[in-house]
């Protein structure tokens, strides 16, 4: 049991323990050297990080500086294989806090399903309510393969078998001698990890990154997703019983692996394609595994039990129609049994033969039958649970496992869309038009049923590209149902011909029909991406236009009065500032869906959230509550990315948590509101203006130096490794749109992850300073009305926060070592001081508001992880400088140098997380 007085002292001795390991492990294959050159370097780092001291710092620079190869790479990997290990104690750690709490009974956990049941109890919120919330919820969690996961597959696996064997520790049971045998399994892993490398030898393609994306529904949560919903339920039954509670599926799984093509050229129609195979594989493959299970598990026979004849007959006719005399169950009392081998056998021909089920609905209805007849033997409290997942299951999953959006640049339908409408002579030039001409000549042809495409060979082939793309989608709906790709996203949205060109494009291509009538069928919602800060000014007349226009309308009937709005929170934080980026985020939010409520029409925005705290990052939870309150009933759609992916859903433990905040946050705040519509969130009408005037003075300093330093790209790309990012092979995407040094060209998920690996942090936090003590200055009430926005609003609370978070991981003094990169030294002293002095304003300003003696203060375990990481991080970064140092200076360097330079990269995105 833990100690109440330090719930942190089981995770302090995971760490020490594997730690030991760790040194056993170096002395054994790198010698007492390798051992003792470690055990210098760290006691020097957390020296330092105790109590500063000149002599001692100067003394551990010229420690690393003199460290040659071999031993050099050596203690590059023992301090990174240290930071993996710390990850997975405080993984372990987090699943042994939810079983203390279970345990203990002192209350439920925080942000616990059952908690939540609990706070809708005592509102007194009635079953109809309830009921009515229950059925509007909806999460859709969408993996993307953005290039910032550094760690390997085969790394993850050997950290997922070092946590299943740190929980066998934990167990009360666990004797002296399996206590033995674990801790040798351990010994075993470390050693592997000591032995493994850690660098991809290639750059992933996209079928890879695909796989690596599949592993997730394979291990954890094709498992854990439906308990999620049945504990609901149970909670429900429990907490307000007199009711027959059902929780509908809620959470849903999406991706953009295989049919984001923005940016991407290796993402073609083909390998979208592969893609949808793939992921009907194993899902086939999985319902397959739980069918053998159940059939195990039905041994009913019809001449112990009355099973009602006409069920009988029916499998009997389904065995003539569907087996062979050889594949039919030898018992034949054993009803059940007999259905499962028809179920296993059509699931086997599915996508192959006639045989097979035409969608999964049909499979649906067969385990519903078999279920319904099984617990009419059962008294009405009593339900078969296993079968009951497994219908679950094939709701969530269907034939298709997970949802495929598809994305692309508006440009690339703008070139289409031009040379189409040449071709068929209705213009001489679509892209010298005005928007008004545009908007007028796109509707004219969507409003004519004939089609424009009269021929192909004519067409270029980007356009062909493109065209091949709709083909696509519209095939896939044929082979592997309409829920299969049910999302067409256009980035760079920037006016409503963005959206009418891509419904031209699905019109000529038949996802899109416009019969004689007047009436209109569609198959594809067309969202658009707003990412820029202009184009979040601009979102809501852009989305006015298109409610106003007659045949828009139309397309939003034929999908059910549902419009989805991407929020990019990458490119409006790279161009502006995160403070000002996620206010206009927020109002976005606030003005379209206030002006989409007057059309009648719902929405969902999707938030393109990245794991970094630079791109929106923070927990499940956390993004949810930050959301205006009005909007969390239209639905919460959210990108899942990078190393974001491997650090909720490797374990299933870890998995079943993040799923249940989610689901727990949205549950009790949308009952609040459903409830109390007139109180839906206490947001006043002050606390927004102060956020305009904050957003105001924030984007000006942030834009100041981004863009009104001229010398500000140079010290970016000189005082941070971002050139020797490329060469990581993490990713399938280039780091740049169009290979370009232009600012504007390049990705915000390289420019965040860079500023992370020179300690800067600078996206997540530059400029927040400047806009908080500025209102603070103005008049002596504006710090008290933040300390109360801060308590009472969670968008505030959630930014204040974070930013603690990034001035904890950032360390102006380690950053200042990458000065020595910067080929002109004065301005990298004034660029730095500039940032040096914004990051003393902001940390002022945060402690004033949140009242707090240090960062985090209030959130201990946070600030521990933090205060534990650092002094190990720290020898990482000046090995970094070092050698990136050795590397540019050198004509042709050494391949262990590139190595060596690679080998800190992922140390440092180890040791620090949240990094892309």
């Amino acid at each position: 049991m833990i100690e109440t007085t330090d719930k942190n002292a089981l995770l302090r001795n995971d760490v020490n323990m594997l730690g030991n390991i760790l040194g056993e492990v170096l002395q054994l294959h790198g010698g007492k050297e390798l051992f003792d050159k470690v055990e210098s370097i760290r006691e020097m780092a957390k020296s330092i990080r105790k109590t500063y001291d000149n002599d001692t710092y100067h003394a551990l620079k010229e420690e690393i500086s003199n460290l040659e190869p071999p031993l050099r790479q050596q203690v590059i990997r023992a301090f990174s294989i240290y930071f993996h290990l710390i990850n997975m104690a405080e993984q372990n750690h987090r699943i042994r806090r939810k079983r203390q709490y279970l345990l203990e009974e002192q209350g439920s956990q925080p942000f616990s399903i059952e908690r939540a049941v609990t706070k809708v109890k005592e509102d007194n919120i009635n079953n109809e309510v309830i009921e009515g919330v229950l059925h509007e919820l909806s999460i859709e969690l969408i993996m993307t393969a953005h290039p910032t996961e550094a760690t390997k597959r085969t790394v993850l696996e050997i950290q997922k078998r070092i946590s299943a064997h740190l929980r066998k520790l934990d167990s009360p049971l666990a004797t002296e001698s399996e206590k033995a045998d674990v801790e040798e399994s351990l010994f075993n892993e470390v050693t592997a990890l000591w032995h493994t490398n850690e660098l991809r030898q290639r750059k992933p393609e996209v079928l890879d990154e695909v796989k690596n994306g599949l592993y997730y529904f394979d291990q954890t949560l094709f498992e854990t997703l439906p308990d999620i919903f049945q504990e609901l339920e149970n909670q429900l039954q429990d907490q307000i019983p007199g009711k027959d509670w059902h929780v509908p599926n809620f959470i849903h799984f999406g991706s953009w692996i295989g049919g984001d093509r923005d940016g991407n050229p290796n993402v073609t129609p083909e390998i979208t394609w592969k893609t949808l195979e793939m992921q009907r594989e194993l899902i086939l493959k999985k319902y397959d595994a739980s069918i053998v299970e159940l059939m195990r598990r039905f041994s009913q026979s019809s001449e112990r039990i009355s099973i009602n004849q006409q069920f009988i007959d029916k499998v009997e006719n389904e065995e003539n129609v569907y087996l062979e005399e050889k594949e039919k169950w030898h018992g034949k009392s054993e009803i059940y049994r007999r259905k499962f081998a028809i179920i296993l056998k059509r699931l086997r021909e599915t996508g192959k033969t006639s045989y097979g089920y035409g969608d999964a609905e049909e499979l649906v209805n067969d385990l519903k039958e078999i279920k319904d007849r099984a617990e009419a033997h059962l008294p009405k409290t009593k339900k078969l649970k296993a079968i009951r997942k497994v219908i679950r299951q094939v709701e969530l999953f269907g034939f298709h496992l997970a949802t495929l959006d598809i994305r692309n640049h508006s440009g690339e339908h703008e070139t289409a869309i031009h040379e189409i409408l040449t071709s068929a002579r209705l213009t001489d030039d679509y892209t010298a038009l005005s928007e008004e001409d545009k908007q007028n000549l796109l509707c004219e042809v969507l409003k004519d049923p004939r089609p424009l495409l009269l021929f192909d060979g004519g067409y270029s082939e980007e356009t062909q590209k493109i065209l091949n793309v709709f083909r696509t989608i519209k095939k896939a709906h044929e082979e592997f149902g309409k829920r299969a790709i049910e999302v067409y996203l256009i980035s760079m949205a920037e006016s409503p011909s963005d959206l009418l060109e891509v419904l031209v494009l699905a019109k000529e291509t038949g996802i899109y029909r416009l019969y004689p009538d007047g009436t209109v069928e569609s198959d594809l919602d067309v969202a658009p991406l707003l990412e820029t800060i202009n184009d979040l000014i601009a979102g809501p007349n852009i989305m006015k236009t298109l409610f106003e226009t007659e045949i828009y309308r139309k397309q939003l009937e034929a999908r059910g009065e549902h419009q989805e709005i991407m929020l990019g929170y990458s490119d409006g934080s790279k161009d502006g500032g995160t403070l000002s980026a996620n206010w206009r985020l927020f109002k976005a939010q606030e003005e379209i869906h206030n002006m989409a409520k007057q059309y009648h029409i719902h929405l969902k925005f999707f938030h393109g959230r990245g794991g970094s705290l630079g791109r929106g990052g923070g927990s499940l939870s956390t993004s949810i509550l930050s959301q205006p309150a009005e909007t969390l009933g239209d639905g919460v759609k959210i990108t899942e990315q990078g190393e974001v992916l491997s650090s909720r859903y490797l374990l299933e433990d870890i998995a079943y948590r993040n799923l249940e905040q989610a689901a727990s946050v949205l549950f009790t705040r949308c009952a609040q509101v459903s409830n109390t519509p007139d109180q839906m969130e206490l947001r006043q009408k002050e606390w927004e203006q102060a956020m305009e005037s904050i957003s105001e003075k924030s984007l000006k300093k942030y834009q100041s130096l981004v863009f009104g330093n001229p010398d500000f790209l140079t010290f970016f790309h000189q005082a941070t490794p971002l050139n020797e990012l490329g060469a990581l092979n993490i990713g399938s995407r280039p780091m740049s749109r169009k290979n370009s040094q232009q600012f504007e060209d390049l990705r915000a998920i390289p420019w965040v992850f860079a500023w992370t690996q020179s300690r800067y942090m600078l996206p997540a936090w530059y400029a927040a300073g400047s806009g908080l003590q500025s209102f603070i200055e103005e008049d002596d009430s504006h710090l008290e009305i933040l300390q109360t926005m801060y308590k009472k609003w969670p968008f505030f609370q959630s930014i204040i926060n974070n930013l603690q978070m990034a001035l904890m991981k950032a360390d102006m003094k380690t950053a200042e070592e990458y000065l020595e990169l910067v080929e002109d030294s004065a301005m990298a002293k004034q660029i730095y001081e500039d940032i040096m002095d914004e990051y003393e304003r902001t940390k002022e300003a945060l402690l004033q508001i949140s009242m707090n003696k240090e960062l985090l203060s209030n959130t201990p375990n946070i600030q521990e992880s933090v205060h534990l990481r650092n002094p190990y991080v720290d020898p990482l970064n000046f090995l970094q400088v070092d050698l990136i140092h050795k590397l540019r200076e050198t004509e042709n360097p050494p391949e262990d140098l590139v190595t060596e330079v690679l080998l800190t990269i992922n140390g440092v995105a180890a040791g620090l997380m949240n990094t892309g």
